[in-house]
């Protein structure tokens, strides 16, 4: 019986499992995005968040705790010099899990690990929200909204076609 057993022991010893975590945190900090098992996926994203988290604060110590948890000069490059800067407002949530399916050989149920600020499909913008969109507030919106953007669209330049020399003739 696993009484208060946090997490998945995904069927291995310690430190097959604690090199299987590493492995795929350095795969994915790589790729931003891979696919793997749901519950590997599941027990990554409880093993990278931290993670991220700390990389969140650009400091020494902070790139020498990641180093010890990942052990690749080239992963903790990556996490600290685009990831770090891109998820720095984030309060946490960094990784999105989707379930792809299942494996055709053993019917394992199969996911796809990403970064949430890398993927340009759910963020067109590159990530920055707008500020109505931040509000957790619902509110009543009156005729300010249609007024402001018909301000909007009377204050925009106008771009009017420019006739060169060449046309004229």
């Amino acid at each position: 019986m696993r009484h208060g057993n946090k997490f998945n022991h995904l069927g291995r010893k310690k430190g097959h499992r604690a090199a299987l975590l590493k492995n795929l945190a350095i795969a994915l900090i790589t790729h931003k995005r891979i696919n793997t098992t749901l519950a590997k996926a599941k027990a990554l994203r409880l093993f990278l968040e931290p993670i991220v988290t700390k990389s969140k604060n650009n400091a020494q110590h902070s790139r020498r705790m990641v180093f010890s948890s990942l052990g690749n000069k080239t992963a903790v490059a990556e996490l600290f010099d685009t990831i770090g800067p891109k998820v720095a407002d984030r309060p946490g949530g960094y990784l999105r899990i989707i379930k792809t399916g299942t494996r055709f050989g053993d019917a394992a149920e199969m996911a796809m690990i990403e970064f949430v600020d890398f993927n340009e499909v759910y963020n067109p913008k590159g990530g920055s929200e707008s500020a109505a969109s931040k509000s957790s507030r619902r509110r009543k919106r009156g005729k300010g909204g249609a007024a402001a953007t018909a301000a909007a669209v009377a204050a925009a330049p106008v771009i009017e076609d420019q006739i060169t020399s060449d046309e004229e003739e």
